[in-house]
């Protein structure tokens, strides 16, 4: 199998810089820095118009769950594209976005049996702040108009999503147009010390947090976090038992608790849902990336019969005031529907389980690797940083790592000093291990 060795910029590549402003991305670092030109997707793999092949360990950030091209996901976007490609979901409704909701709401076992449908994964976190705000406002609790998020936590970059993402670039940047909010402690297990363990530090975090609700409950409508793993917070990863004790804070002070699982969702944290960890529902659970399976823009917001029914009036002004014009998209819902169809006939769920588990022996050698510390997983994520210590420049590390490893074949895109893969859950035994060997030349290449 071929695999990317030259990084020059193809024709599709100087098209591209001069048309697209591509996401997030200072785009003159792309002198230097080229972009990749994918003009085909199959399995696990991506392919360079030159035939090139490269391993997409990191799904297309967070999305693809079962391979690009997946012939079952492909087959049902066919088949409802020869029925209806979209409908407005005002006044209207659909078959697809009807049996998704119904099937959703069966996996939480009753508990969230409403949902609010969008397009990507920011605007389901608007719709869960927006839906709290307004519903203490219809239950005569006015000043409940505040929300907690945690540091390193990341939930999107529209204004109010933003609000609540603890990122300092963003924050530098458009901290001035962003609503106030408080900052809780992230229970990130790397923080223990010596004789501590990740429990402790739940538990600690926890205790500020219900010195927060006691002094500022009055003020605050809901806490949003990310269970069990801050994804973009370099895969910080944390103990179900402060979601736990977060639920019962939150039952207590009369706080919403909103579960952003739009990054590790529909299994990625070994459950389909991470809450299930803890065994707690959120007020509001928001799902985006891997619902479509990576193929088309598809995101929700799945809440409570009581706050349904709170927005449950004769009076429209009652009604929660939120609309997009692809909301509950009919080619969208039967990609999910179609990806909820191999989460139950391949029994996705426990095969992952070993999935996970040749994961974490491809990747073995980093446990062992002076160089590296806070090594971990959960599920189908696993991440481990370079000691500061190992860097020549932590700056320009995650660039250099990322040449280097599109040199052997393999997609990786490091956040800071953290290396993680996030890979689709159809990679074969021996996909994993070539994909753990190619890091590994990579990295030893880039510390050399």
């Amino acid at each position: 199998m071929k695999v990317i060795s030259d990084l020059n910029q193809p024709a599709l590549v100087d098209r591209s810089l001069a048309a697209v402003w591509h996401p997030c991305t200072q785009m003159k670092q792309h002198e230097s820095f080229p972009l990749v030109a994918i003009t085909k997707g199959k399995g696990a793999w991506l392919y360079d118009e030159h035939g090139n092949a490269l391993l997409d360990s990191i799904s297309s950030w967070w999305t693809n769950l079962f391979g690009h091209s997946n012939p079952r996901i492909n087959q049902a976007i066919t088949n409802q594209l020869e029925k209806i490609e979209h409908v407005m979901l005002a006044g209207f409704t659909h078959p697809p976005v009807v049996e998704l909701s119904e099937r959703l709401s069966k996996l939480t076992r009753g508990n969230l049996g409403h949902v609010f449908y969008a397009s990507d994964g920011a605007s389901a976190v608007e719709i869960a702040l927006k839906m709290s705000h307004h519903f203490w406002q219809l239950n005569g609790k006015p000043k409940k108009k505040k929300f907690v998020c945690l540091e390193n936590g990341y939930h999107g970059e529209t204004l109010g999503a933003l609000a609540v993402t603890d990122v300092a670039i963003f924050r530098e940047a458009y901290g001035s147009l962003l609503q106030d909010v408080f900052t809780a402690p992230s229970p990130d297990a790397r923080k223990a010390k010596h004789h501590e363990s990740a429990e402790d530090v739940a538990r600690a975090a926890a205790n500020t947090l219900e010195a927060l609700f006691a002094k500022e409950h009055e003020q605050i409508a809901a806490i949003i976090v990310e269970p069990l793993v801050q994804c973009a917070g370099q895969m910080a990863m944390y103990s179900p038992e402060y979601l736990r004790l977060v639920r019962a804070l939150c039952d207590r002070y009369e706080i919403h608790l909103i579960a952003d699982e739009i990054a590790v969702g529909c299994g990625r944290s070994g459950k389909f849902f991470a809450c299930e960890h803890a065994e707690i529902w959120p007020d509001f659970l928001t799902l985006s990336k891997g619902i479509s399976g990576g193929y088309l823009p598809l995101s929700l917001c799945m809440t409570t019969d009581k706050i349904y029914r709170a927005f449950y009036s004769d009076q429209t002004r009652q009604g929660f005031l939120h609309s997009h014009s692809y909301t509950g998209n009919p080619l969208a819902c039967a990609a999910a529907l179609a990806c909820l169809d191999i989460f139950e006939s391949d029994h996705v769920l426990e095969n992952n389980q070993k999935q996970s588990s040749d994961l974490a022996n491809a990747f073995a050698w980093a446990k062992t690797d002076q160089r590296i510390e806070h090594w971990r997983q959960q599920g189908m994520i696993l991440a481990f940083d370079i000691k500061s210590s190992a860097l020549k420049n932590v700056s320009t590390f995650p660039r250099e790592m990322f040449s280097q490893c599109l040199k052997e074949g393999v997609l990786i895109r490091p956040i800071g000093h953290t290396i993680y893969v996030m890979p689709p859950y159809i990679l074969s035994k021996q996909e994993m291990m070539h994909l753990g060997v190619a890091v590994q030349k990579a990295f030893d290449r880039v510390l050399a």
